[in-house]
């Protein structure tokens, strides 16, 4: 607890610059918070705090459509988020869960609930793993049927034969090889709506003209409020102050009570 007293914190904590309703239809807004490599068991606390707040306030009907992504989750504890998955669907709220590989998850979130989260996730997408992550992704992705040809060669004859085999679609060997910027994946369709590609395997094409565009959009965006150290420092210390003012009236109310004054230890 020591360690989450810092004046950066404070600031952050005590501040009151906007809602975590990011999806309110009058007030929609985004909200992005990131976290410290170094300091992840300190932070890790603030940030799930932040979060847990948030998914109450967007988990309900009638807002706007709104995304929850959660990139390095296992730094992070959200608790019940295998109930947040499953309910935010109805309430127009995606949920996107960055990890880089399962046994992760498993450290952080234990084998019973990691083994939830990934079993109801409807669409993955991975790039390169290895070990028990690929097989068992491999066996989510299902056997499809595969055309096999076999050659036969002898002194008299050459024959060919064909025959269709049930293979992996994606076996873990290929997950375990892919290159930089190629992924696997499979999504969730509707019955009424199809996707051809459910399993797929694909690779990212870097794009420079669209990058550049959408860098020269985001200068357009209006620079945000500057914070200084002054700011900082000087919300440090009057919070501080109000912490020792209601210590110092708590104590002067306990002492003016007889019935309580032997709750005050005096030295």
């Amino acid at each position: 607890m020591a360690r989450l007293s810092s004046p950066q914190l404070y600031y952050v904590l005590s501040g009151n610059d906007f809602t975590l309703d990011i999806n309110n239809p009058e007030d929609p807004k985004i909200v992005c918070m990131g976290n410290n490599p170094q300091k992840i068991q300190i932070y890790g606390a603030v940030l799930s705090l932040y979060v847990n707040r948030l998914v109450k306030l967007v988990n309900k009907k009638g807002k706007m459509k709104s995304s929850l992504i959660f990139d390095e989750f296992p730094t992070i504890y959200l608790n019940n988020m295998d109930s947040l998955i499953a309910t935010a669907r109805s309430n127009k709220v995606a949920t996107c869960l960055g990890i880089q590989d399962f046994s992760q998850l498993r450290k952080d979130y234990g084998r019973e609930q990691a083994d939830v989260i990934m079993n109801i996730v409807g669409n993955i997408i991975s790039g390169q793993v290895t070990g028990d992550t690929s097989k068992q992704l491999s066996e989510r992705f299902g056997k499809i049927l595969q055309d096999r040809e076999s050659l036969s060669i002898n002194s008299s004859d050459t024959s060919v034969s064909r025959s269709k085999q049930l293979e992996s679609a994606v076996p873990p060997s290929k997950i375990s090889a892919l290159s930089s910027g190629e992924f696997v994946g499979m999504v969730a369709d509707n019955p009424d709506c199809k996707i051809e590609l459910k399993t797929f395997h694909s690779e990212i094409i870097n794009n420079h003209d669209s990058l550049r565009k959408e860098e020269e959009s985001f200068k357009e965006i209006p620079p945000v409020r500057k914070i200084d150290e002054f700011m900082i420092q000087r919300n440090y210390l009057q919070i501080k102050q109000d912490v020792q003012d209601i210590i110092n009236s708590e104590m002067e109310r306990l002492l003016n009570d007889p019935a309580y004054a032997y709750l005050v230890l005096k030295k």
